[in-house]
């Protein structure tokens, strides 16, 4: 009787390796499946939004950094305190909006859409009032704008750090025009589209940001409370990481410290184990 061949083991650890990593990003219990690249996407194949948003190392730590930069803004951190369990279920949180970006760039435009409509229908019931009586709404286009300028500029800071330092400024600011799409789609105003019309956004809203007990709250967790699994145990490696893309400014703001001599380590295991994960992918850059 022929013998069945012998799996291959380097084969068999990077399918491992990607299950073990689709098992966090999307709710298994619940019967959700990563979302199928579409031909008929917002965005074409080999773009550079669909290769910034498809490093799961380099999109981790962005999108840390992105949050601890809009929990700076008291409109956003509102929303946040008021209308979500973040305190409760953070992981759950961080894998619905990764699922939102991953349907936005690769999945099939009419769910795109469909995606986009439910956040709107979201933020319309999303409004109160600050501690000092000024109302808030999350349909304000200036404060959508700083939650999409962090979100791009962090996600893109991310990139060139742990992947690609290289990236040519025209596709830098090809990403910007492209998530600018899914920007104006969910209401922002202003919406850059070029890196250094982002930052130029960034300069200007900075005037807005304020900082207190609640934003450093927020930040502790989002640096410190722990995930379940895999991401839980480099949680602390993707957290120096993220501190260290934060302008001082910010830093400054949320008690952080800058991570000094720790970030040389962070950035080179970071760096690696975004390699390791872009081989388990198959991915190139």
């Amino acid at each position: 009787m022929a013998q069945r061949p012998f799996p291959d083991p380097v084969e068999f650890a990077r399918l491992k390796l990607v299950e073990r990593v689709r098992g966090v990003f999307n709710d298994v219990s619940s019967g959700e499946t990563p979302v199928p690249p579409s031909d008929d996407a917002l965005f074409a194949k080999d773009t550079p939004i669909r290769m910034v948003h498809a490093d799961v190392v380099s999109m981790m730590v962005g999108g840390m950094a992105a949050l601890l930069l809009q929990m700076l803004h008291p409109h956003a951190l509102r929303g946040v305190l008021d209308f979500s369990n973040f305190r409760e279920d953070m992981h759950g949180r961080l894998r619905r909006t990764a699922r939102f970006i991953a349907v936005t760039t690769y999945g099939n435009s009419d769910d795109a859409e469909t995606a986009i409509a439910r956040v709107n229908r979201i933020h319309s019931g999303v409004n109160g009032t600050l501690p000092d009586g000024t109302p808030y709404s999350a349909t304000n286009p200036q404060t959508l704008a700083w939650v999409h300028v962090t979100e791009a500029l962090m996600f893109l800071e991310a990139w060139l750090v742990h992947v690609q330092p290289d990236m040519p400024v025209a596709e830098q600011d090809e990403y910007f025009r492209q998530f600018a799409v899914i920007a104006r789609k969910l209401g922002a105003d202003p919406v850059p589209e070029t890196k250094a019309e982002a930052q130029a956004v960034f300069r200007a809203m900075r005037k807005d940001l304020r900082a207190g007990p609640e934003a450093r709250e927020i930040a502790e967790l989002i640096l410190e409370g722990k995930s379940p699994g895999a991401v839980g145990a480099i949680q602390p490696l993707l957290a120096t990481a993220a501190v260290s893309l934060l302008p001082p400014f910010a830093r400054t703001m949320l008690g952080l410290e800058a991570p000094g001599l720790a970030a040389l380590p962070s950035k080179l295991l970071t760096s690696g184990l975004g390699g390791t994960l872009r081989w388990a992918f198959k991915q190139k850059v």
